[in-house]
Order: C-alpha cells, then sequence, then structure tokens
C-alpha cells in the first residue's frame, strides 16, 4: 500500500488554496457500501461468496477437418468447485470425448482435470482437479425457488473470467432436449444472460447458494435462459461418483409417440390420449423375450401412465433393472398386460 492509500484524497479549491485547506474525503468502503442499493448489495454478496469456487475449463478434442484428415477442436466452458479435495461440476457438453481438459481456477492456477463421469442424458459432469484445500461453493436446494426470485449466473464467457449477470427465475419445472436426445426434468429457466462460455457455470441466489447449473439458451430469443437444478445436479455427481456414469434400463425397443383414438381411450379409461407405438424390437431384448411387438402401443410402466417416449425413457429407471415390470399395451383395440424384465443400458445408451 502507498502513502496515497493510506488516506483519503483530499481536493483544494482556489478559495481553500487562499484562506486554507477545505478537506473532501473520498467515502469510505464502509460509505461506499451505503451507497449501494438492496438489489446491488444482493448481487455482490452473492458475486463475492461464488466467485472464488468458479473455474474456467479448457477442453482439447479429436475432430476432423472437411477434407477428412485428423485436426485438434478446442472449446470450453465453466464449472464450479464443490468439494475441498478438488471435485467440479460442469456441463457434459463442455467435456464429453475431451481427451485433455484443463482447468484454470479462481486464483489463476491452471492444472490438468481428470474426467470423473458424465451424464449426457442431464447434460452434468464431474470432474477433478490435485489441488489442496479448495474453496466449495454452498449448494443449495432448488425446491424452494420461487418464480420472480432473483438470481445471479457466473462463468467465463468467451474467455472472460469471473463474468457476472443477474436476473429471476422465470419460470420452474421446465423440460429441456438434451443434446443426448432425453428430456431434462424440472430445469430452471431465467431471464439471467448467458452465453456459451456460461456452460457448466453456477446459478446462485442472492445468498451465494447455488442452485443450478448453466447450461443453454434459445438462440433466437431473448432472455431464454436454462439452468439444471442443483437438486438433479446433487443426485447425478453422487451416481458419477460411485459408479462412473448414470445406470439406467434398457429394454430395447424404438419407439414415437402416438395419439390413441378417442373412443378406444375412453372405452379403456386411458388416463392419457396418447402412447408409446413401438417401431422395432431389438433381437434378444428384453423387449422381444416379454413379447411387445412392432405396432403395440405402450399405455402404463409398472402403473404410471405412458403418454409418449419420453414417459418411459423417464421411468426407465436404475431401480428396475432385473426387476418384473408390468407394462399395459394395446395390441389393435385389446388392453394386455405383459412382465418385462430391464436389463441395464449400455453406456452408450445411457
Amino acid at each position: 500500500m502507498s502513502a496515497y492509500d493510506a488516506a483519503p484524497f483530499q481536493f483544494l479549491d482556489h478559495e481553500a488554496a487562499t484562506n486554507g485547506p477545505a478537506p473532501v474525503e473520498v467515502p469510505s468502503s464502509s460509505e461506499n457500501d451505503d451507497l449501494l442499493d438492496v438489489y446491488s448489495r444482493a448481487v455482490t454478496g452473492a458475486v463475492e461468496k461464488i466467485r472464488p469456487s468458479v473455474v474456467n475449463i479448457e477442453v482439447r478434442q479429436q475432430g476432423r477437418a472437411r477434407s477428412g484428415e485428423p485436426r485438434e477442436r478446442r472449446g470450453g466452458g465453466s464449472g464450479f468447485v464443490f468439494t475441498p479435495d478438488g471435485l467440479i461440476l460442469t456441463n457434459s457438453h463442455v467435456i464429453h470425448e475431451a481427451r485433455r481438459v484443463d482447468v484454470t481456477l479462481a486464483d489463476g492456477r491452471r492444472a490438468s482435470a481428470n474426467i470423473i463421469g458424465d451424464d449426457p442424458a442431464t447434460d452434468l459432469a464431474v470432474i477433478r482437479v490435485d489441488a489442496p484445500a479448495l474453496p466449495p461453493a454452498t449448494l443449495g436446494d432448488s425446491r424452494r425457488l420461487r418464480v420472480g426470485q432473483l438470481v445471479v449466473a457466473i462463468g467465463s464467457p468467451y474467455g472472460f473470467q469471473s463474468t457476472v449477470t443477474a436476473g429471476v427465475v422465470s419460470a420452474l419445472g421446465r423440460s429441456l432436449r438434451s443434446y443426448s436426445g432425453r428430456l431434462i426434468e424440472d430445469v430452471i429457466q431465467t431471464d439471467a444472460a448467458l452465453n456459451p462460455g456460461n456452460s457448466g457455470g453456477p446459478l446462485v441466489t442472492s445468498d451465494g447458494r447455488v442452485v443450478g447449473v448453466n447450461t443453454a439458451t434459445i438462440l433466437p430469443a431473448q432472455g431464454i435462459c436454462f439452468a439444471i437444478g442443483i437438486n438433479t445436479a446433487k443426485f447425478v455427481a453422487s451416481r458419477l461418483l460411485r459408479d462412473g456414469r448414470i445406470r439406467r434400463s434398457f429394454i430395447g425397443i424404438s419407439a414415437q409417440t402416438v395419439p390413441l383414438l378417442r373412443r378406444v381411450a375412453r372405452f379403456h379409461d386411458l388416463v392419457a390420449e396418447t402412447g408409446a407405438v413401438v417401431v422395432s424390437v431389438e433381437k434378444d431384448s428384453p423387449g422381444e423375450r416379454a413379447g411387445l411387438r412392432e405396432g403395440d402401443v405402450i399405455l402404463a410402466f409398472e402403473e404410471q401412465a405412458v403418454a409418449g417416449v419420453d414417459d418411459l425413457l423417464r421411468l426407465l429407471t436404475e431401480t428396475h433393472v432385473g426387476e418384473r415390470c408390468q407394462v399395459s399395451i394395446l395390441r389393435g383395440v385389446e388392453k394386455i398386460e405383459l412382465v418385462l424384465v430391464p436389463q441395464e443400458a449400455p453406456a452408450s445408451r445411457s
């Protein structure tokens, strides 16, 4: 600290120079805080709490040029530390199939990271850096969010590290299609501006607690951005740490969502007016062994209504692997009950 930093500046006008000094003091830091309005204090407070945990992620992936020649591709995004021993949450699409991942910590240190696991179906991933005593983010509860609540997004879009945007929760309980094709449930919609480099960064409340993982924007729209709820991220992270991936059930069929004839739906007193029609059945799959045929319409799985493909995928969780499950189908106009035993989905399908 210089001598000039040790005391407030003093400004002298002509009269003061003639008649004696008339010091004008620059407000102290505490007085500056008083000049901030409530909104500004909420945003700056949240940023001060979360910024030490936010990291910049750079990845290198093996790709190909238009000529077909191998070419290294570079990309990146954001993430945040959630344990002191270097575990970091980010998006799956940021690090998926990366052959090298480098992380820049908030204090400027760079470190190589290992991929613990990633789940394209929820667009979440966990990586780890070997760095001691890192400041972890405090994780909140996304179920307690309210529409209109203040939220702050922080990340490193286009390489500008620790970039902050603020907004409100626009909607809750949205569904978002992941790049793997599955629906991500209970997504948070916010108008806090996001850019590609924000992917994987934290969405926090005014008290600095992480309630979401920033994931996507709708390009033609303005002010429509999405984050995966932190409760989903907690579950996925725990499974990735345990197994390296998320285990899901597999029944070996291709299906499409189709409307049901109204008279058939009424006759069988069906809850939904749509179902999942079986387009194809893989040989020697759980679906074939259960007796599913092309053209069958799946109406329910374990007494849970199936209104389409997304419902069926959501119900095919790890809890049903190897278990006898009741499946209700419509074959022609006849409702039939089948017993199906899902197997664990291969990694490429989960």
